[in-house]
């Protein structure tokens, strides 16, 4: 028996042209059925080869049972790629079908991960954040920043978007490309205290090598929207201490690996399971409330999940198959 399966490379899924709201659909599709028990979720592998904390692999494994499709990530988060002329995080992602093994698709998956990144952070914040938030406070430029800044303004939009990172250009042309594709004005400021101070949501997507403190907690007023996901670390332990709710994308990815921006609030027994809130899969299958009080203080972690990846990836397979976009290999 033959086998073929479908290679799909970066310049294929840009000739997809999905759409973020696609994107979002199909993200929101899998936190869904995640929190219906209808996925297999496995806590993500960390390879750390030596070379002096600059970079490490992630492999993430999954299966969505809705589209009954399995599959497996694995990117690399780089730091020094940019300077290198390349992506910081270089994602392949397979998929297979669970009742053979057979492998269905090889898929780019560096648009992928940022994509389904953002959808995460902004189907979050339609839960979470109030419903009339106005003013977004952005720390960090990387590549998940822009679909970040997108995706939440496709929902919000809002009166006032504030970005900032550490190099300047970086900051101002991140800005720029922002207020060309969004139609408005978005400011790069000099400071994360100018990017979040008074922010009704704040986001901390950094690419720190060592934990820093970006995000202060006397800056979470009531009301606020928290979403802190960086590698390492750029909170103050006494975050979670001020929060009405905490919620995250997956329990099991909060208490695995060394990295997570809330990692040494989990290590030290600051966020427990028992003071967890809620998974965002609850959240948005209905079991549990989101934001139920104006003034309530939130925060949602996420480290990103398996299944959103396959969910994005399926959608490309199948937009592939019917325009006949990528490469048809032999396989058996």
């Amino acid at each position: 028996m033959s086998i073929r399966l479908r290679f799909i490379s970066g310049p294929d899924v840009e000739r997809l042209t999905l759409t973020r709201d696609e994107i979002f659909t199909a993200v929101e599709d899998a936190v869904r059925a995640q929190g219906n028990g209808e996925v297999v979720l496995e806590p993500r592998m960390h390879l750390i080869p030596p070379n002096a904390g600059r970079g490490h692999f992630n492999i993430l494994r999954g299966h969505l049972g809705p589209q009954h499709v399995s599959g497996i990530k694995v990117v690399g988060d780089f730091v020094d790629n940019p300077s290198r002329g390349l992506p910081s995080e270089l994602a392949l992602i397979t998929l297979y079908d669970p009742s053979t093994g057979i492998p269905l698709a090889i898929i780019d998956g560096t648009m992928v991960t940022a994509a389904r990144t953002g959808a995460m952070t902004a189907l979050g914040a339609r839960s979470l954040a109030k419903h009339d938030s106005r003013i977004l406070g952005h720390v960090g430029a990387r590549g998940t920043s822009w679909w970040n800044v997108t995706m939440l303004d496709d929902l919000f939009k809002f009166e006032e978007i504030r970005v900032t990172s550490r190099q300047p250009q970086s900051r101002d042309s991140f800005a720029e490309a922002l207020t060309e594709e969004l139609g408005k004005p978005v400011r790069a400021v000099a400071t994360p205290e100018e990017a979040l101070v008074g922010a009704d949501i704040m986001v901390e997507a950094t690419r720190l090598t060592t934990p820093t403190v970006l995000l202060r907690t006397e800056w979470v007023t009531p009301g606020t929207l928290v979403i802190p996901y960086g590698t390492i670390s750029a909170v103050e332990l006494s975050l979670t201490a001020v929060m009405d709710k905490i919620v995250v994308d997956d329990w099991g990815q909060a208490t695995v690996g060394p990295f997570g921006a809330l990692r040494a609030h989990v290590d030290t027994g600051l966020l427990t399971r028992e003071s967890l809130y809620a998974e965002l899969g609850q959240i948005v299958a209905g079991h549990r409330p989101g934001r139920e009080r104006p003034e309530e203080r939130i925060l949602f972690w996420h480290r990103g999940l398996s299944t959103t990846d396959i969910a994005v990836a399926h959608l490309i397979l199948s937009r592939a198959e019917a325009e006949r976009v990528g490469t048809v290999l032999t396989y058996h």
